[in-house]
């Protein structure tokens, strides 16, 4: 019989090992986010792992007080997902930046977003190659002047959002590196989705790109430039919540409530759980309003799931009960 989850605190999360990131990196506000969140998921602590590849983000498990591994670049999803099936009652959560993910690690990151593992997926995008001193990364943005494109960066960056809803991801979330409630909330939500849950942190670096998300993120300027959505709310934002979203022919719009006869009746209501990607993916393609929350959430068989489903109907139609039984089906002989 399983003993009772003891109580927790933020603090029986962290580790003693000096914390040693940038003064005023966002990794700070997220390690302290999901150590606030962990006491929440209902999880011993023995049973929580945390796999990373290679960056400042993954630095991330010798910070926590639970099980863990430093992995290689880009393959953190790999060997998490070998976690998981080896041991499926473990709490696995991934930390990778937007170079692990999305370059060297592309390949693991969007075919473990198709096959729907029950993994957290906590998604560094500082749009830079911060842990070597500033090269542009697969998310930075053209024109962007950094060590490796001194005269500005030629190539279209990935959204996060797009490459993971067009991998099938069946959860997806963005949230800003700033709002550690929000942050706290939506890791607490991801953990306890059931299949691959991604979180893409925008996340400052203030040593190599600093300010990358300011304009949406800066606290003078969120109300007006966020939209943070929530499943079954109107989408409403706005310093004086006047402003939301509505849909024109193939199109989502800014309209103001009060104006043009809209009322808030008229502005679309958030659907998370839709199974039809589409209007997710219009979200997360906005510019202005910058869409961040729980932006998808549909349920669907996990991969375990299925692997399970298929090892009982093969066992059911099998002739064989027990390894003898197939070593000596057949023809065969003795040796002596």
């Amino acid at each position: 019989m399983e003993t009772a989850v003891q109580e927790y605190t933020y603090k029986d999360f962290a580790s003693d090992q000096e914390v040693r990131w940038c003064p005023g990196c966002d990794d700070y506000v997220i390690l302290r986010s999901v150590q606030k969140a962990l006491p929440e998921i209902g999880v011993k602590k023995e049973n929580i792992v945390f796999i990373s590849g290679i960056g400042c983000s993954s630095r991330f498990p010798y910070y926590m007080n639970t099980y863990g591994m430093h992995g290689i670049h880009g393959r953190a999803t790999a060997i998490a997902s070998g976690v998981k099936l080896a041991n499926p009652k473990l709490s696995v959560w991934v930390i990778t930046g937007d170079g692990d993910s999305m370059a060297i690690g592309g390949n693991h990151f969007i075919h473990v977003l198709r096959r729907n593992l029950d993994l957290n997926i906590i998604l560094f995008n500082n749009e830079i190659y911060g842990l070597t001193k500033g090269q542009f990364s697969p998310t930075s943005l053209v024109g962007q002047k950094t060590k490796s494109s001194p005269y500005g960066n030629t190539q279209p960056p990935f959204s996060a959002g797009e490459l993971a809803l067009g991998a099938q991801a069946r959860f997806f979330a963005r949230i800003g590196g700033n709002t550690p409630k929000e942050m706290t909330d939506i890791f607490i939500a991801s953990e306890k989705y059931k299949g691959t849950a991604l979180v893409e942190v925008l996340q400052n670096c203030p040593i190599f790109n600093d300010g990358c998300f300011a304009k949406y993120t800066d606290k003078a300027v969120r109300e007006d430039r966020q939209l943070f959505v929530e499943h079954g709310k109107p989408m409403i934002f706005g310093k004086v919540r006047d402003k939301g979203l509505v849909l024109k022919g193939l199109r989502l719009e800014v309209a103001t409530i009060g104006e043009n006869g809209i009322e808030e009746s008229d502005i679309l209501v958030h659907d998370a759980k839709e199974q039809d990607p589409t209007l997710h993916q219009m979200l997360v393609r906005l510019e202005y309003p910058m869409v961040t929350g729980i932006i998808r959430s549909f349920e669907d068989v996990t991969f375990e799931e299925r692997e399970d489903a298929l090892t009982i109907q093969v066992k059911s139609n099998s002739s064989f009960r027990k390894t003898n039984d197939l070593f000596f089906s057949g023809d065969t002989y003795d040796i002596k």
